[in-house]
This record gives structure tokens, sequence and C-alpha cells, in this order.
């Protein structure tokens, strides 16, 4: 299986989906295995509870964009993420997870808080706040992760939210959950 080490600066990331056959990556049977709603099927009444108007504001974009796919994000040394790589695509395969991404920070002069390598685990509604924080347990219990993990939806990263823009969006952290 293809490591994160052979990212090269023209690729940045490395997909669990490219690496294994698996079908349960990624896949709908996720939805029903942990009780996760779909996000063309997300609700009003399935926003999550906000700690203010801006986060409220970024749900509620998320939900009109159908945009609840988020990550949890997982720093560490190239060795490191090598090794927690294999185990977390096993996951994935399994349908434990719903994906894992591998990336680089080459060309990401506005990511200084990361290492040179950072695993992105997904989850496919951060609405659904049981299964993310499932996940974030999965990753301390299973893997020995016990870094403070940044959450960050995808609505986030469209809105080019980062640790510079926070702040200004009235964000304590470039994140939807810290834990």
């Amino acid at each position: 299986m293809r490591s994160p080490l052979e990212i090269t600066d023209d690729e940045y990331w490395l997909r669990s989906r490219d690496v294994s056959d698996s079908t349960l990556i990624g896949g709908d049977q996720y939805f029903e295995t942990h009780s996760v709603t779909p996000s063309g099927e997300v609700t009003a009444d399935d926003l999550p509870p906000a700690d203010n108007d801006s986060i409220r504001e970024l749900d509620r974009a998320a939900l009109d964009q159908q945009k609840t796919i988020g990550k949890w994000q997982v720093t560490g040394s190239g060795e490191y993420t090598a090794e927690l790589w294999l185990d977390l695509v096993a996951d994935a395969a399994a349908g434990t997870i719903w994906a894992v991404k591998a990336m680089t920070t080459f060309g990401y002069e506005q990511l200084p808080m990361y290492d040179e390598y950072f695993l992105t685990v997904y989850t496919p509604n951060y609405f659904e706040t049981e299964d993310v924080w499932r996940v974030r347990e999965h990753l301390r219990a299973e893997h020995g992760v016990t870094h403070e993990l940044y959450y960050k939806p995808d609505i986030y990263t469209a809105k080019g939210i980062d640790a510079d823009t926070a702040n200004e969006l009235g964000l304590a952290a470039p994140a939807r959950y810290v834990g």
C-alpha cells in the first residue's frame, strides 16, 4: 500500500479510497451502521448546539449548501503518520470510520500549526455529534492519539477559515470541535 511518505509536492494528499478496494470507504453503508443522517436529508432541526452566532451562521450555510462533511485533523511526524495511515485505512475499509486522507504541508504556507504530514479522518455529517465524538474516541482508544484534535467542517474550508481568519469571524479556533 502506498505510504503518505511517498506523496510528492505535486499531489499534497493520498485518499483511502485510492489505496483500497473496499466499498465501505466513504460508502452509504456507514449511514445505517452508525445511525448518521445523509447530507441531503438534514433539516434545520438537526443543527447542533452553537456557542455563538458565527458558528450558527456557518452551520446554517453548511445546511443550505449540504456541506456537512468534516474531519478530525491528526498531526504528527512522517513516521507516525505512515504507521497510523495503515491502521486508519483498515478502519475505513472495515466501515469503522467513513474515510481518511493523508496530506502534506507542501505548498501550504498558511498551515504553520501542522507538522510536515497530517491525516484527516472524515465523518459525513458533523451535525451528528455522537458520530463525530465516536470517531474521536476511536482514535484515542484504538490508536493512542492523545494530542488535542481539531475537527474542521468542509464549510469552514470552503469559506477559507484558518488560524489567521478564525478570530476575525468570532471563532476561538479554525475548527467546529476541539478535543
